[in-house]
């Protein structure tokens, strides 16, 4: 299995404070709304709400940045060390940590006030956060540069810290702030929308060619590998060799704010994990749909994204083949839905009826089947260098698209023990071969039950029936 992803985040912190109440009358002293405050909240914004979405992800989380030394940044530091992300803060005495106060009535905005510094981070402040950066790198899987235009990423440290990232092979993602993105230059991507992304490259977005355009600009001015433009209502596009545009997947949507935030961490989440730029695009749809269904700045945890990925449409076939991590996730989450978990495993190189009917028998004794199924090393190992006929990814595909195959995870090691350890299924399928014989995660499954196979189907018959073939 794979450890949670080490994610840097380095930008402007600030904290997001929320006066909630209801205006029934207007004040007598001059023609405003009285409101009457019932409550009071603070959350984690700027690039502490990249933080909050990567640990509801998940993640392990540094995040290096330069604050005030006065009694926000106290509060801030407290409210990171809650959600356990690791906080490396620089402090400057003549500097106001970011505070932004919004009073609600009736859940509209009626004012928001700033109290904060936006002035440039002093050069000393810049090698110190430097240094630490310097430390953290070797240690960290990518690193996510959240700029809210409030002077922590001054031109000359952005680029330092992408340069030294680039020479570590860490991919630098960038939500930007600003007209000129080559203070960017040679980060893996940005995250624009489509009003920041019109007014960098001076090309106004009508149609595709022109959302083309722009792409190709902001990809030469900042030498990206991707260039990437959210477009809210219509989803993502990005931009490699050809355009890639997925949909936004939002059913309903109440706040967008810091559906940004949430797009740069499921981002660099995904690709952390190792995902390619498509998948983790998906998968950034995905979560943006779900905070945006939020009111206020909202995070989407790995078992909302699943959830709603399944209420949305049928899923792909390739969505119910799992890595270790994610059978973990649906493993958690169909326990905490009281459904009885059935497990078998197997090479099932060349599928036949025999296999068909095997899973059709073990799906009927539970709610979800979860089929281990042997890497292509392991089958040479167990059936000989000549098999398996057919590659794990090949067989992993045609038996999820079974019906009666909830999910499908490919194991390397002699036996399952350890996948079936993980999932502790409620029954443990085996073939009726297995009779009077000790069956491998017995100790683990509530109950073992054994599937009679069908007469004369095998897979061994079926390729011995080719080789005889005259045709």
């Amino acid at each position: 299995m794979h450890n949670s992803p080490k994610v840097l985040v380095i930008g402007d912190l600030m904290i997001d404070h929320y006066l909630w109440g209801s205006a029934n009358r207007i004040s007598p002293e001059a023609p405003v709304q009285v409101v009457d405050i019932d409550k009071e909240t603070t959350v984690l914004g700027g690039a502490g709400n990249v933080v909050n979405n990567l640990r509801a992800l998940g993640c392990e989380v540094s995040v290096v940045s330069v604050v005030g030394d006065d009694e926000v940044a106290h509060e801030l530091e407290e409210m990171l060390d809650a959600i356990d992300a690791k906080s490396y803060l620089v402090k400057e005495h003549e500097r106001k940590t970011s505070k932004k106060s919004r009073i609600i009535a009736s859940h509209s905005q009626v004012v928001r006030y700033d109290k904060e510094s936006k002035d440039n981070i002093s050069t000393s402040s810049e090698a110190e956060l430097l240094t630490k950066f310097k430390e953290l790198c070797q240690e960290i899987d990518i690193v996510l540069l959240s700029d809210y235009g409030k002077g922590v990423l001054t031109d000359s440290l952005t680029k330092e810290i992408i340069e030294i990232s680039n020479s570590n092979s860490k991919k630098v993602l960038v939500d930007p702030k600003g007209l000129d993105y080559s203070k960017y230059s040679g980060a893996y991507l940005l995250t624009p929308n489509k009003k920041e992304a019109q007014e960098a490259s001076g090309v106004k977005i009508e149609d595709d060619n022109s959302l083309v355009e722009a792409l190709t600009k902001l990809k030469d001015v900042a030498k990206l590998d991707i260039s990437l433009i959210t477009l809210s209502e219509d989803g993502i596009a990005i931009y490699d060799d050809k355009l890639i545009m997925r949909p936004t997947v939002a059913r309903e949507v109440y706040d967008v704010t810091g559906a940004g935030d949430t797009v740069l961490a499921s981002l660099g989440y995904s690709l952390a994990c190792g995902k390619d730029i498509v998948s983790s695009l998906e998968f950034a749809n995905l979560a943006a749909g779900v905070v945006v269904g939020k009111l206020g700045s909202a995070t989407a945890t790995i078992d909302e994204i699943e959830h709603y990925r399944s209420s949305i449409n049928k899923t792909t076939i390739d969505a119910h083949i799992k890595s270790f991590d994610e059978l973990k996730v649906q493993v958690d989450r169909l326990k905490k839905l009281g459904k009885k978990i059935v497990f078998t495993n197997g090479c099932f190189d060349i599928l036949h009826r025999g296999h068909v009917s095997y899973l059709d028998i073990a799906k009927s004794y539970g709610d979800v089947l979860i089929l281990g199924l042997n890497s292509d090393a392991s089958v040479r190992k167990l059936k000989g260098e000549s098999r398996p006929i057919n590659s794990e990814e090949d067989r992993a595909f045609v038996l999820s698209a079974l019906e009666s195959v909830d999910f499908v995870t490919v194991f390397s090691d002699e036996t399952p023990y350890d996948l079936i350890k993980m999932v502790e299924p409620d029954i443990l399928v085996k073939g009726g071969d297995y009779e009077g014989k000790e069956v491998v995660g017995s100790d683990i499954a509530r109950e073992v039950k054994l599937v009679q196979f069908v007469d004369g189907k095998s897979t061994t018959k079926t390729i011995e029936k080719i080789q005889t073939c005259d045709c």
